[in-house]
């Protein structure tokens, strides 16, 4: 079983895709005044880059954390992992 699932955004609420992507800002250090609508503006511009296939969300089963994440992160991670799983370094337990 895959470690890592790609979680469909529109299957998601709007109150929790909302809240995952304010988190996402946050994490990332984004200037909330960049866009003159604070927060609100931020997490329309990630719909829309979620909506064109830019972003993506993620579900670690192991950690049972989510996370959105650029396609670029998400391939460079998925290699990560690949190289931490020929090393020896991940269990490969759940």
């Amino acid at each position: 079983m895959s470690r890592f699932i790609e979680v469909p955004w529109r299957m998601i609420p709007a109150e929790t895709l909302d809240a995952l992507l304010e988190t996402y800002v946050t994490r990332q250090g984004y200037d909330t005044t960049d866009t003159g609508e604070g927060m609100h503006g931020w997490v329309r511009q990630l719909r829309t880059q979620l909506e064109r296939s830019e972003l993506l969300i993620a579900h670690d089963l192991r950690t049972e954390s989510t996370e959105v994440m650029t396609l670029a992160q998400w391939r460079a991670f998925g290699r990560d992992l690949a190289d931490d799983e020929e090393e020896g370094d991940y269990d490969g337990m759940t």
